[in-house]
């Protein structure tokens, strides 16, 4: 028999390359080297641009905003070694994760600006770092992922929350390492695949596939997932949706390397491993967040059952500090179910979800107003730091939504689905209570999903290489203005994400919409 022409297989091995390739897809650019130099350089002015002049400004040296909860209850914490102790009850509502990173920050440079802050404007910068290389991974292009560096230093949801004592930006860093961790886990398993059906053995296998062993990026997404339900409940929205958005990505994985009972393949082989990494794990790193409550006498409701003398009935054998914890967790929930909105008298700065993608109702943190001194050159200069996504970016929310629905549903678009998945984790399931009091700050795990969005459709009007000179040149350009466009309206809004002193009148023309003021 006639060996194939060089270059060619024979039609078996035809059929296997095909499905080799079609799961492997695109291979990563091979300029590793120079694509982390691009990402140090962004991840480097990203830390210059989040930490000039973060001590200020400040309520006469005190917190401004919330911080006024969270810097307090961190510095509660080096005192106690790790737990709070304040009985105002209602204000100590959220997991102890985030203020204890806040208080790292205070016990290295002291209870000032700088120390309460450090620690966001740290989360804030390695989320740029972030960003830079899911989007690399996404699209397969270092000059993509450089794009969306540049998006993401300069929106200005990112920048502010990078400046104060809040703790969303610690539940942004956490849940994007966790969809940066199912994207490499996809590429490893389809990987797997690839080989498997490269040595023809996943033919001989039975009709579900073979197991792919452990999975390391997997535990890592279920790592970080438990690190972001540790800093705000809210985490749980993901693991939900990112459990769901893994089981998609290993049906699609089986179905392409042909295997045939993909889906029962998956439950067979994959749900329960998935379970495990996604469901088990996070919860016991969130029970390991409160290490310090545990061990610790006096933390707020640290002794509830025994106090209470709560009988623990059928669940009487759950050690009575676990029973303490869900009972003080109970009443933490119902807080948060009953914190209605007022009637009479709403929060004047309060916003509802629909509102939160193209940012509408912002948030005012800080705002003072003084005389000619204060180096603004006008008679009444004001400092005011507004929390205001980069209108640039965020306008362009719903079209960016629709249209990466539109590729999901229509054209199989693997990124798409996984960028809406995220994206709609962090904003359908406020919905489901809209009487609760809701703040624009609620909606700062959106803004990388946004840019990330973005980022592919930048991709496409960029147009592949193959294109043509003028396809490519064309693309570019349209590119290029619109990041141009964005650093503009970042610049713009500078004074009001910093709290510089600036003219009444100036203060006036930031105020863009009507629902701004």
């Amino acid at each position: 028999m006639r060996e194939a022409p060089s270059g060619f297989l024979t039609p078996g091995a035809g059929r296997a390359g095909d499905r080799a390739a079609a799961l492997t897809g695109r291979p990563m650019p091979l300029d590793r080297a120079r694509s982390w130099w691009i990402t140090a350089a962004l991840t480097l002015v990203a830390a210059v641009v989040r930490l000039q002049d973060l001590g200020s400004p400040t309520d006469k040296g005190a917190p401004t905003f919330d911080e006024k909860y969270y810097a307090v209850q961190a510095w509660q914490m080096l005192r106690n070694g790790g737990y709070e102790d304040n009985y105002g009850y209602e204000v100590i509502v959220h997991p102890p994760l985030a203020k204890q990173l806040i208080a790292l920050g205070e016990w290295a440079l002291g209870y000032n600006g700088w120390g309460w802050r450090i620690g966001s404007a740290v989360a804030g910068v390695l989320i740029v770092l972030l960003v830079v290389r899911i989007a690399r991974r996404l699209t397969r292009s270092t000059l993509l992922g450089a794009v969306a560096g540049i998006l993401a230093i300069c929106d200005g949801m990112l920048h502010l929350q990078s400046r104060v004592a809040l703790l969303d930006i610690f539940l942004v860093l956490f849940v994007l390492a966790a969809f940066g961790c199912l994207l490499v886990d996809r590429d490893q398993v389809r990987q797997r695949l690839a080989q498997a059906v490269h040595e023809g053995w996943i033919d001989a296998a039975d009709p579900y596939g073979p197991r792919l062993g452990f999975r390391w990026w997997r535990f890592g997404a279920g790592l970080m997932l438990g690190l972001a339900f540790g800093v705000k409940w809210s985490g749980l929205y993901y693991m939900a949706c990112f459990g769901l958005l893994c089981v998609g990505f290993d049906v699609a994985a089986r179905r392409a390397a042909g295997v045939l009972r993909p889906w029962l393949g998956t439950l067979r082989r994959d749900v329960a491993p998935a379970l495990w990494a996604l469901l088990a794990i996070p919860a016991l790193v969130y029970l390991s967040t409160w290490w310090a409550w545990f061990a610790s006498e006096t933390a707020t409701d640290r002794n509830y059952t025994e106090i209470n003398r709560l009988d623990g009935g059928p669940f009487s054998f759950v050690p009575t500090a676990l029973r303490s914890l869900v009972s003080y967790s109970a009443n933490v929930l119902d807080f948060h179910g009953s914190l209605a909105t007022p009637q009479d008298d709403p929060h004047p700065w309060e916003s509802k979800p629909w509102t939160w993608p193209m940012g509408l109702r912002p948030i005012l943190y800080s705002y003072e107003e003084s005389g000619l001194a204060d180096g603004c050159g006008a008679s009444t200069c004001v400092r005011a730091t507004l929390l205001v996504g980069t209108p640039a970016l965020w306008w362009l929310s719903l079209p960016m939504l629709a249209w990466g629905l539109w590729r999901w549903i229509f054209s199989f678009d693997w990124r798409y689905a996984a960028v809406v998945v995220g994206y709609l984790a962090g904003l359908v399931f406020w919905f489901t209570n809209l009487d609760r009091q809701m703040y624009f700050f609620y909606a700062a795990p959106l803004a990388p999903f946004l840019v990330l969005g973005l980022t592919l459709v930048c991709g496409q009007v960029l147009g592949d290489a193959r294109r043509g000179f003028e396809r490519r040149g064309t693309g570019l350009l349209v590119v290029s203005l619109y990041i141009g466009l964005v650093v503009a309206n970042f610049a713009w809004l500078w004074p009001i994400l910093n709290g510089d002193a600036i003219s009444d009148e100036r203060w006036q023309a930031e105020l863009w919409l009507p629902s701004w003021r």
